[in-house]
This record gives C-alpha cells, structure tokens and sequence, in this order.
C-alpha cells in the first residue's frame, strides 16, 4: 500500500509523534524529525528512496517529541545498543511503519464468510516481509486436529490485522514440504503444516487490511482459530 496523504482518523491518533526517513536500499535511517499531521510526509517528494518509519506517537506536546527526537540523533552517534527490551508501551506506541500504523489503525471490523483458520503470526512477522516469507511464517508450523481437512483459506493475522490470505491445497506433517527461510528443529515434531497459494484476488480483496482483532479475546493465547468450519 502507498499513502500520499495520512487519513485525517490517523492524524487523530498519532497526535505528536516522531519520524525517521529509512534508506531503502541500505535500511539506513537517514533523518530523524517530529511533527504532527502530514509532517512525516513533507519531504518524501525529494527523498524517493526513503520508507517512513514512526519511531514513537501519542506524545503529550511537542515538549515531549523534541526530547525523543534528540535522545533519537544522540544515539544515532552510538555504534552499538545494549538494550534489552523496548521500553514500556513499545509494543503499541513504538517503532512502526507508517503504511502499518494507517492500517491499523483505519482497519475496519471483517467477519469471516469462508471455513478459514486465522493464524497469528505476531513472533515472525516483519513489516515489509517478501510475500514469500509472509507465506512461510503462515503455513506452518501448528498444533492443529483433523478439522483443518475442512479449511479453504489460511489468513495471516498480525496485530488483529489480516495482512495476507492464502489458499490451503493440502496438510502435511512439519517439517515434511521445503521451507526457503525456515530451519527444522525439534519443537517441530507433532505438528502439520500447509502448501498451497496466495489466494484470489477477490478473497484478498475482501479480507486483506481487515480488522478480526474482536474475534480474538483479551488474554488469548493460542495463535489459530477457526471460522465456520
């Protein structure tokens, strides 16, 4: 997905926020800024080549984005972090796509019309993962009984987000089909795994970029579920 303009619901919700302009090409950060609105856009007409990054948002006041944005350019100096966890509220407010962010948060409620599982892919995923590498992190590797005989589609879920849909031709036991980016090992034993597509257009078309986040409940913890199976 392209965005030339930041939906006004989102420009709600990012409130003050800070920004970086990513090398596509090297993944380098390049620039460091904040702003609010269509600030993080402002530039991209001259700097092609850049992706944008939204390092941290919902920030109180600009006092507060400008000491995230200096402590940002202060460690950009540092070769090397020692950090060993993100910080409290990383895992909603911290580093996102911008693509990403106006996904999730512009992501309109989907209920689900075809005998699918929803697989959340939330420990592998990566923003700007290839589709084949989505497909890998989707089809396998999972705990799942004889009613996955009875599903079409796989919809990866990441964040409450379908970000890809797949279509399920067959079910193997783990670790039996190739994997291009993935490695065996033994937690594997016990599982099953599917082969089969990217789905058609029309079913990605309905599904891909909808939010089943209510079709997960607070506190769930297995990362499949079945729909109309």
């Amino acid at each position: 997905m392209k965005f030339r303009k930041i939906p006004h619901s989102v420009v709600e919700r990012l409130g003050w926020y800070v920004y970086a302009y990513i090398d596509r090409s090297s993944g380098q950060i390049d620039y460091i800024g904040k702003g609010t609105g269509q600030r993080a856009l402002a530039q991209l007409m001259r700097l092609r080549r850049h992706l944008v990054d939204v390092i941290a948002h919902g920030l109180r006041d600009e006092a507060e984005a400008y000491a995230v944005e200096r402590s940002l350019i202060d460690v950009l100096g540092v070769p090397q972090l020692v950090n060993k966890v993100r910080g409290k509220g990383a895992t909603h407010f911290g580093r996102e796509g911008l693509e990403d962010l106006i996904c999730r948060y512009s992501a309109k409620r989907i209920d689900i019309e075809e005998p699918s599982v929803l697989i959340r892919v939330n420990r592998l995923y990566r923003p700007r993962m290839s589709a084949d590498e989505i497909y890998e992190v989707t089809r396998g590797v999972w705990k799942i009984g004889k009613r996955r005989d009875s599903l079409k589609y796989a919809l990866a879920v990441y964040r409450g987000i379908v970000r890809e849909v797949f279509r399920i031709d067959s079910w193997h036991p783990a670790g039996s089909t190739h994997y291009q980016f993935r490695r065996r090992d033994a937690t594997w034993a016990g599982r099953w795994e599917f082969c089969g597509g990217v789905a058609e257009p029309l079913v990605r078309q309905r599904y891909v970029g909808g939010s089943v986040a209510h079709l997960f409940p607070d506190g769930a913890r297995a990362p499949i579920k079945y729909t109309h199976s």
